[in-house]
């Protein structure tokens, strides 16, 4: 038994056990480099642990022992395009959780409030949730607006698109169902009225809410390829975090042309500072950055 012991530590497989050498600087670099041009992500030096961590998991997964080898793989190996998606996955999903900021949902709902009803009636409230993750940002929307219509008297005329980067995010939204824990700070009666139990301590959206929902997998480089346009709400939250100050703006500048007049664009707490984007009106909040588009003479 101890020599059996003793062939499998000394095995080609072991290596898995053990920790990763650190990144090298040059290797460090590259892989900011090609981070940052296929997704406008960057990796800042303090970051580096998180870099190694991230992939010396997905090495040991797949029984690479190099950072050289991996980036190898990533660039140009026969299943580049998947490993890619995979990686990426394991880069930017982050814990999100239903009605995550309460300040910026509720803007929402006042938003929707108070607009003009015959608006309401005439044309669907088209709202997009950018850098969605695994859903609960759009599904928590797509609460917030059946909310408002029932609290105006009026049908459920909405539809919630969620956009991310990651695969396996989106189509975990897709199927609907989550952990229970997603779900603390949420109040009792929205539970009830938009979840029902499912198994192994999970939770199921309700099929009306998930009927208002489509996910679509979109890289925010790519912006200028979106078929939105005219949308009413664009939320996008914890995701300009990631890039630099002047890809922000320019991110920031392609969402705000596809916002309808008088749409309502909600970003983070932080991630956009002395800066006015053109056409925009900031909205007065202590707790939320919002701004509106300005409406034109014939709106």
């Amino acid at each position: 038994m101890a020599a059996t012991q003793k062939d499998l530590s000394d095995s080609s497989g072991i290596w898995s056990l053990r920790r990763l050498p650190t990144m090298e600087e040059a290797q460090f670099r590259q892989w900011q480099v090609l981070l940052e041009q296929r997704t406008g992500m960057t990796i800042a030096p303090e970051r580096q642990s998180f870099l190694e961590t991230n992939l010396g998991i997905r090495m040991r997964e797949i029984g690479c022992n190099s950072y050289q080898a991996y980036y190898e793989k990533i660039v140009s190996g026969p299943e580049a395009i998947v490993e890619w998606a995979t990686l990426v996955d394991r880069l930017t999903v982050q814990e999100t959780r239903f009605f995550r900021d309460p300040d910026a949902f509720r803007l929402v709902s006042d938003y929707i409030l108070t607009r003009p009803r015959e608006a309401l009636k005439k044309r669907p409230l088209e709202v997009w949730s950018v850098g969605c993750s695994t859903g609960e940002e759009p599904y928590t929307l797509a609460m917030l607006l059946n909310e408002s219509m029932t609290q105006l008297e009026l049908p459920p005329l909405f539809g919630v698109t969620g956009s991310d980067i990651s695969k396996p995010a989106i189509d975990k939204g897709q199927r609907g169902f989550f952990s229970a824990r997603k779900l603390m700070g949420v109040d009792d009666e929205l539970k009830a009225r938009y979840f029902r139990p499912a198994e192994r301590n999970t939770v199921e959206i309700v099929e009306s809410i998930r009927q208002r929902v489509c996910f679509t997998r979109l890289n925010v480089m790519d912006l200028k390829r979106a078929p939105m346009h005219g949308m009413n709400i664009i939320f996008c939250q914890n995701l300009l975090i990631y890039f630099r100050r002047w890809r922000r703006r320019e991110i920031v500048k392609q969402l705000a042309d596809r916002l309808a007049p008088g749409g309502l664009l909600v970003l983070g707490q932080g991630e956009l500072t002395d800066w006015q984007p053109p056409g925009l009106q900031r909205v007065p909040s202590e707790n939320v950055l919002a701004w509106m588009r300005r409406q034109t003479d014939e709106d």
